[in-house]
């Protein structure tokens, strides 16, 4: 149950009336109700809710907005609502909804009858992948990697509570030319550490990584390798390298508390013939045409700015025609709905994908795809771009030891993904309620303690259902309901826009609340009744920190 969604259709039902009524006896003229909406103001001074309904109907019945509000005031049937205190005009013609707080008095109890399923919608029946990460297997994984998997992974987590089926997918870069890059850097290390004097390919991958895989290769293979030809030595090498990386990436995503439904080969739909169908079909539909020897998909007949090529003159599918083959069939495993997470340099690959997937046919708006910015990360006040460990870039695994995986997951979601973020080393390791990760695990432990001292003094939560929550008038306490009452439509809003940075700051949000009642009221003071009440309001602040916890994939510590 959804108990604001529930109150915003009860206004919304109330607002219809109130304009009908006023068009039955001619005090508003208009021939259609316009698409107006509930929300809840941003400052609480403007009631709970508030519609604009007026200001959208100004045109329609040729009056000001103010003088539409307060004819729609007049013909609400304010009794309707059974929690509707009063109703107010303000500002241009903006209707403000007060309702006095005998509605909250019912959340704990809903919130103890779904306990840790709060928040979360029935099944819809509507299948949606999320694919996210996607590396290249070539290499560590970098900041980047870590942000996609902790955004994407928090991302399934809020529409699987939303009643969607969802199902997460790492797409493995494990054909085409980085593979071939790949093979090259891989033989020519290979070739220098066995003793030949040979240069290392200007483009190659230089990391010390590679250097260490081919290492373990040479302590299990020897020269065994230096009788091949150049094609079949670089095949052995890429096969046990990609095997050593994948197997690094799962292990590693792991640890970060992220793991997939299906791990997707690329090389497969080279092997199945997929990438040739899907350009056939394109060419019969007439979307392709060759120019100096290569094939183009005419990307700007669907909003793209260039069209884009899809076999090279030498012969070889591009990244974007493996792309289009592997979106295919996402959809025809019955996707209803697709989402990537692609970092901010993929923009311009967007228009050209949704314009591929129209001309094979699928729904555009099927497919949509999250653009994620850059990570800084900073360490004193200064940025850090090396690892102490390697020299390279700083990795997952390296950052997962040095903050914790909480910490990284956390930061990670705090921001939304179109905005540049500043990832601070020394903060995320500080245990202090600075740190915005351990003040909300802090506010988790602070209520684990209340129920211990409760336990030690031989008090006993009672039964949520029997307890008589109306005890709790102080401002703080309301605030509290209020804001626990605001879990589900935050998780089907954050579903809906794609946004799981919500979950994150609607946790801080509630955790600071939590710290303002904790620090102005005790729970247990010796007022039954209050006290009976106040642990009730603890329990069910409890349940809403940890399930927002459990989407973000962070712990809800009991102590700290």
């Amino acid at each position: 149950m959804n108990p604001i969604q529930s109150l915003q259709e009860q206004l919304y039902e109330l607002t219809i009336q109130s304009l009908h009524r006023a068009g039955e006896e001619g005090r508003l003229e208009f021939k259609t109700i316009p698409d107006f909406i509930i929300e809840v103001p941003r400052d609480p001074g403007h009631g709970d809710f508030a519609t604009n309904a007026a200001m959208l109907l100004a045109r329609q019945a040729r009056m000001a907005p103010r003088k539409i509000a307060e004819i729609l005031i007049e013909y609400m049937d304010t009794e309707a609502v059974a929690s509707l205190d009063r109703v107010e005009l303000a500002g241009a013609g903006f209707i403000n909804f007060y309702l006095n707080p005998s509605w909250l008095y019912s959340i704990p109890k809903l919130i103890a009858e779904m306990g840790e399923q709060y928040g979360a919608n029935p099944p819809m029946g509507k299948k949606v992948q999320v694919e996210f990460v996607s590396a290249n297997p070539t290499g560590n994984l970098h900041m980047g990697n870590a942000r996609g998997g902790a955004l994407g992974d928090s991302l399934a987590n809020v529409l699987s509570r939303a009643g969607y089926d969802v199902s997460r997918e790492f797409y493995i870069n494990d054909a085409g030319n980085q593979i071939e890059i790949f093979g090259e850097s891989l033989e020519a290390r290979y070739l220098q550490l066995m003793g030949e004097n040979i240069p290392f390919p200007e483009h190659g991958y230089a990391g010390q990584d590679v250097v260490d895989t081919v290492k373990r290769i040479i302590a299990e293979k020897g020269e065994a390798l230096l009788v091949l030809d150049s094609q079949q030595r670089r095949k052995i090498l890429v096969d046990y390298a990609l095997e050593e990386k994948i197997a690094y990436i799962r292990e590693t995503l792991a640890n970060f508390g992220v793991e997939y439904d299906v791990w997707f080969s690329e090389r497969w739909l080279h092997e199945q013939g997929k990438i040739d169908a899907v350009i056939r079909e394109l060419m019969d539909k007439d979307y392709v045409y060759e120019q100096e020897g290569a094939l183009w998909f005419k990307s700007t007949l669907f909003g793209d700015e260039k069209d884009e090529v899809l076999v090279r003159a030498n012969g070889l599918p591009t990244y974007f025609a493996a792309d289009i083959a592997y979106h295919k069939d996402k959809f025809e495993r019955g996707f209803d709905w697709v989402i990537n997470i692609w970092g901010a340099d993929h923009h311009g690959h967007v228009a050209r994908m949704k314009g591929a997937m129209e001309a094979i046919g699928y729904d555009p708006d099927r497919l949509d795809i999250v653009l994620m910015q850059l990570v800084r990360l900073y360490r004193g006040g200064q940025v850090v771009r090396m690892s102490k460990r390697t020299g390279t870039t700083v990795s997952l695994d390296e950052l997962i030891d040095e903050v914790g995986r909480d910490a990284a997951r956390f930061f990670f979601v705090m921001r939304s993904p179109d905005s540049q973020m500043d990832f601070d080393l020394e903060l995320a390791r500080q245990q202090s309620q600075e740190n915005p990760v351990y003040y909300v695990q802090y506010a988790h432990a602070r209520i684990q303690s209340i129920f211990r001292q409760a336990d030690a003094a031989g008090v006993k939560l009672k039964p949520l259902e029997t307890i008589d929550f109306s005890v709790l008038k102080e401002e703080e306490e309301l605030d509290l309901l209020r804001k626990m009452a605001e879990f589900p439509e935050e998780i089907a809003t954050a579903a809906r826009t794609l946004s799981p940075h919500r979950i994150a700051r609607y946790v801080l949000d509630l955790a600071a609340l939590f710290h303002s009642f904790y620090n102005h009221h005790r729970v247990l003071n010796g007022d039954i009744k209050l006290q009976d009440a106040r642990l009730g309001l603890m329990a069910c602040c409890r349940t809403c920190i940890k399930n927002s916890l459990d989407i973000l994939g962070v712990h809800a510590p009991d102590q700290m």
